[in-house]
């Protein structure tokens, strides 16, 4: 089969004095039947090619799929006269949602059935779910096209009528007055981005709706919620670096809204209510990894905020929660999470025991204020995620449930895990890497690994259990997480260490594990891999161009990718409120920078690394073009005979496949590819 080959169009784009040619701008003309043209053929080649994988793909895909425990269902959590409960079917890709009133005993009431609103749907995601304070009415939302575009309507959970309510193109997110007459919800405006709130009276139409709220500033998307006391309805203004929160009563839907503190440069916070008083997580006052404050309700502007969790220099402060008799923290302390408990009669503190050397603890769900219990999760990269309640007065714990893993003799003590640290190119920074393996798996260089990366908007890729990683674990590969700058792994400098004028340390980092790993004797080029999604995507197309003997294959998952033609684009989602993440390369210095490691504007005759792309056509981040355009300028100028493909899903978006299994099958092919390529290796030196 031939290779696809994307014909040119010139196009020349000119900024600040400099041109650039574009050839395959084209691209971005969604309706033009060349483009879907060049996606199906590139689909088929990229069939072509893994051909010889299908047998594997589906013995992948079967393994994954096995360990799932098909009729999986959810803790019971007791709310507001009724135990909720999320269960699955055997058989069936989409979860239920069921209630029983007051005891466990009493009937199910299944209060949505998504299998059933997916029906006739290539794509199907059920976007939330809420309840009315007196239990009889259900708001919940819908897309059936992958674009995060949600559909909220409203049903009687009493009768099963589905009312005539119908509210598009939202956000998906529906938060009840307490009077349940209204709900609250945000609508996105043609770039995507969520910048209304609307007021519905539920019975009415949507034209019907009150507009509570315009965000104007296009670096400001806004979200809606419910305090966990009940009490108060929030509207929040974020961009990256900073916030602003507003307002009212829930008891008063139609009343004024009030802000909280006004909207700053630089000035983040995040608010909680109880009681009296409003607890707000902030780093004002140079707190750059974060302080826990409280101030009254009555006046809640910066002047009356006063410190619960005082600001720690070498602890990054990530979330709370508020009991009547105790507080519980979310600590980060050299990369790894704590859970600190303290009883507010007596201000003693405790933290929770873990003891693997790399993994992630987390708040799960709490909505009671008076009670003793706290849920909480646990998960490594050997220990399945597991639930646990802990009783916070005698300090005992109960587990409550264990991701099970089926299909096979899964044993933690199979498989090993580490931490390491990587010295950085400037002699000083260490960068922290988690990994994973099977205990039979040799370090050598002979040894495959696969190196997982992201870097950016301060995420941090935690050290979490994954059943379907096994699949490799278990065929001799090692999987290691590189902590790298532009996350908060280690605090907040860590993340402003990788982002705007400073975002090549995060490339910079990636290689500097990669080249630790190889030096260490743990693989070596002929044997490493990298992978990253979205903005991970742009780190490992950066990284390809700065060093692409470094890996013997990438997979590029919906990569960011062009990013100073989409930083440039202000109709697309991804730019105005991205400009505090990369920078506004309206301004000379972020213009030439952001040329400078942009994956497609620096491809280069040489030769690449293998390399897998994956996208979808209706994602609303990374739009399908840039890996388009980008697989096209590889394929014309590499000098390389190695596997370049690129595979669209023609009816997704930025998350891949819906469904429960249906996703699997992206995950078998990624698989599948890597194990080509190891296996065309052997080939090679045997």
């Amino acid at each position: 089969m031939n290779i696809p080959q994307a014909k040119k169009i010139e196009k020349i784009l000119e900024k600040h004095g400099d041109r650039r040619s574009d050839p395959y701008f084209w691209m971005n003309e969604r309706e033009n039947p060349e483009v879907t043209a060049y996606l199906e053929s590139e689909n088929e080649y990229a069939d072509f090619v893994m051909k010889d994988t299908e047998q594997l793909q589906e013995e992948l895909f079967r393994e994954m799929k096995a360990r799932y425990k098909k009729d999986d269902e959810s803790i019971p959590y007791f709310f507001n006269g009724y135990w909720y409960i999320v269960r699955y079917e055997k058989g069936k890709e989409y979860p239920i949602f069921c209630r029983k009133h007051l005891t466990l005993e009493s009937p199910e009431e299944v209060m949505l059935d998504a299998n059933e609103l997916a029906q006739g749907y290539e794509y199907f995601d059920l976007g939330s779910a809420a309840a009315s304070p007196d239990n009889r009415l259900g708001a919940y939302s819908t897309d059936t096209v992958g674009r995060r575009i949600y559909t909220i309507q409203i049903k009687n959970l009493n009768t099963g009528e589905v009312l005539a309510d119908i509210i598009e193109n939202c956000t998906g997110k529906a938060v009840w007055s307490a009077d349940n007459q209204y709900i609250f919800y945000i609508r996105k405006d043609e770039n995507l981005r969520a910048y209304k709130v609307f007021r519905h009276k539920i019975g009415t139409t949507s034209q019907e709706d009150a507009e509570v709220y315009h965000e104007k500033d296009e670096a400001f998307d806004v979200h809606v919620y419910k305090t966990k006391s009940l009490e108060y309805i929030f509207i929040g203004s974020s961009s990256t670096l900073s916030d602003e929160h507003r307002f009212i009563s829930a008891n008063n839907p139609l009343g004024e809204w009030k802000i909280l503190q006004p909207r700053a440069d630089e000035l983040e916070y995040s608010v909680e209510h109880f009681a009296d008083d409003f607890y707000i997580i902030t780093n004002a006052d140079d707190a750059f990894n974060f302080k826990l404050v409280k101030t009254p309700v009555s006046t809640p502007g910066i002047e009356n905020w006063t410190d619960i969790v005082p600001h720690r220099e070498d602890v990054l402060l990530e979330g709370f929660e508020i009991f009547r008799n105790f507080l519980v923290v979310e600590e980060r302390k050299e990369g790894l999470l704590q859970l600190k408990v303290t009883d507010t009669r007596n201000a003693e503190s405790h933290y929770l025991p873990f003891s693997d050397p790399t993994y992630t603890a987390f708040i799960s769900l709490n909505l009671e204020f008076d009670t003793d219990k706290l849920r909480y999760g646990y998960t490594s990269l050997t220990q399945p995620t597991t639930a646990y309640e802990y009783d916070m007065g005698a300090r005992t714990t109960t587990l409550l449930k264990q991701q099970e893993v089926l299909g096979g003799n899964f044993s933690p003590e199979n498989y090993i895990s580490e931490r390491l640290w990587a010295k950085s190119r400037d002699g000083e920074t260490m960068i922290p890497v988690s990994l994973v393996y099977h205990k039979n798996t040799p370090k050598s260089p002979e040894t495959p690994l696969l190196m997982y990366g992201y870097g950016s908007y301060g995420h941090t890729v935690d050290a979490g259990f994954s059943n379907v990683r096994l699949s490799l674990l278990d065929r001799g590969f090692i999987y290691a997480i590189a902590h790298i700058r532009g996350g908060e792994y280690l605090g907040r400098e860590w993340y402003e260490e990788g982002r705007m004028l400073e975002k090549k340390n995060t490339f910079y980092d990636f290689i500097d594990v990669a080249k630790y790993l190889i030096s260490s004797k743990y693989t070596s080029p002929a044997h490493l891999y990298g992978m990253g999604g979205s903005a991970g995507g742009l780190l490992v197309g950066a990284v390809i161009n700065f060093e692409p003997q470094l890996f013997n294959g990438v997979i590029a998952q919906v990569p960011f990718v062009d990013v100073v033609t989409t930083m440039l684009d202000e109709t697309i989602p991804l730019t105005a409120g991205e400009y505090d993440e990369w920078g506004n390369p309206n301004d000379s210095e972020y213009y030439h920078y952001m040329k400078s490691y942009s994956p497609y504007d620096n491809v280069e005759a040489k030769a690449y690394p293998n390399m897998l792309i994956t996208t979808g056509l209706h994602d609303s981040q990374v739009q399908y073009w840039e890996p388009a355009k980008w697989t096209a300028k590889l394929r014309e100028l590499k000098t390389d005979n190695n596997i370049l493909i690129f595979k669209t899903d023609m009816s997704s978006g930025h998350g891949g496949a819906s469904g429960r299994f249906e996703s699997l099958k992206e995950d078998a092919l990624e698989f599948a590819f890597l194990l080509k390529l190891e296996k065309k290796n052997n080939e090679q030196f045997n």
